[in-house]
This record gives structure tokens, sequence and C-alpha cells, in this order.
């Protein structure tokens, strides 16, 4: 399978596309921006699926997904994101989305959908449309201490743990410590996956 994945985010396009490749033994076509979506789905299709982030340059909400869906109409196109709010993901089915995808679904939940969305089916988890509406960014950042989101901020750029720990001048231990909580407060199963939710919110 053939997979367009659009998202601003380094991080993300690496950790998904890496795993897609690997567990899915799909070919993945990474970019950065709705432009360059655009452009890849002209110069590199056809793609089976296109996954496109809600927070990246030239979205515009949910603009860019109708502008993606006339762009390709042939092609399924979901949207991806980390901190939308729950009714966008109605919102976005209703405009013709193939389906919406949180990026704190599990990887193998992740392939799944991909492959559910690729069949013809759209694909929005139960837990997204029961859920009550998420924190907004500031809601996010709010529930952290300073330092913690120091340590967030280390992980947001790619640092182990035995960097961040030079940076803030503390002992490694207690960089893992904070991970620890981070990935509680954020509801992130590992630090990945936390530095994937607070870029996606915003946080810098």
């Amino acid at each position: 399978m053939r997979i367009l994945l659009a998202d601003d985010h380094a991080l993300v396009r690496d950790t998904i596309s890496v795993y897609l490749q690997s567990e899915g033994d799909a070919e993945v076509v990474a970019v950065p921006d709705l432009g360059a979506a655009m452009r890849a789905a002209d110069t590199e299709g056809p793609f089976d699926l296109i996954l496109l982030d809600f927070n990246m340059p030239g979205m515009n909400g949910l603009d860019g997904l109708r502008a993606a869906i006339r762009h390709a109409p042939d092609t399924p196109v979901a949207l991806l994101s980390g901190s939308a709010p729950n009714r966008v993901a109605q919102e976005a089915v209703d405009a013709g989305a193939a389906g919406f995808v949180p990026k704190t679904l599990a990887a193998k939940s992740l392939l799944h959908a991909v492959r559910f969305m690729i069949a013809g089916e759209v694909f929005v988890p139960s837990t997204v449309l029961q859920a009550p509406e998420a924190p907004s960014d500031g809601g996010l950042t709010a529930t952290l201490s300073r330092r913690e989101k120091q340590v967030l901020g280390g992980l947001c750029r790619g640092l182990p743990n035995k960097e961040i720990a030079r940076e803030l001048d503390l002992q490694e231990v207690t960089i893992k410590l904070h991970v620890r909580t981070l990935c509680k407060k954020l509801n992130a199963k590992n630090r990945t996956q936390a530095a994937m939710i607070a870029r996606d919110a915003g946080f810098e």
C-alpha cells in the first residue's frame, strides 16, 4: 500500500512512517504541509490513502481537508490529530473524510485503521465520539510544572534523558521521573507519544 503522510512535525512523520513501513509493508511519502501534499499527490501518486495533520500549515481547519478531497477525488483522505476537539471528527467525516485518526492511537490500531480506510470504510474511534471535549492548548500546559515544561521541551526536540539532564543541570534519574509523570499527565504511552501530543497542541 502507498500512503501520503503530511505533518509539519518531523518527529510525527518519522515515527508513523517507520512503523507503517516496517510493520505494514507500506510505501510512505512524507511531506511537511498541505501544499507539499497536493504536489506529491500530482507527481508521486497514485496513493491508496492520504493522511493530513489537522493543525499543519495550509490546513485552515477543515478547509484544507475539503481542498485535498477535491484535489484527489479518487483517494481516501483522512485527518490525523492529537489536539483537535472531538466534534472535528464528526465534522471531518461529514465533509467526506475517510476517517479521523488520533495521534494517541496505539501503533497496531493505527495500522488497522489505515488498512480499514484503504478498504473503503470510514474510521473514527468510538472513544473519540463518546469522549468529552479535550482541553484547550492552555489546558494542556496548565497542568504542568515549570520543570515539567522544560523537560517536555527537551522531549519535543528529540533529546535523550542524558542531554536534557545536562541542559537543566539535573540528575538523569530525575529526568526519568519527570518523563514518567509527563506521560501520565498527557495520557501518553511513552516519551515519543508525549512529545507528539505536546507539539500537536502547539507546545513550544
